[in-house]
């Protein structure tokens, strides 16, 4: 079984943990939701394909912004969104 990697600039995540109160290392246990949501993000990055990932996390749906950069997932934005946890639920 292989483990997955999350990685992120640091930078990026105090900016984060600013804005919108969740810091990078929480982001990425809404991966390990088993009810979780991947969506192809189509208004945000010409050079890469970028992704959303809806997850619950500590009682609510997280949203995190993430891409897959040299095996491992990207993450470079995430809180929690009205939206996200709209198609969270849509989904679900």
């Amino acid at each position: 079984m292989t483990q997955t990697r999350f990685e992120w600039d640091a930078n990026k995540d105090a900016e984060n943990q600013k804005k919108h109160g969740v810091p990078f290392s929480l982001a990425q246990h809404a991966f390990a939701d088993v009810c979780r949501v991947i969506a192809e993000d189509l208004d945000h990055s010409t050079t890469e394909t970028r992704y959303f990932c809806f997850g619950e996390v500590n009682g609510g749906i997280l949203t995190v912004r993430f891409t897959w950069r040299d095996g491992a997932i990207r993450i470079f934005g995430a809180g929690y969104w009205r939206k996200g946890k709209a198609i969270y639920e849509r989904e679900n």
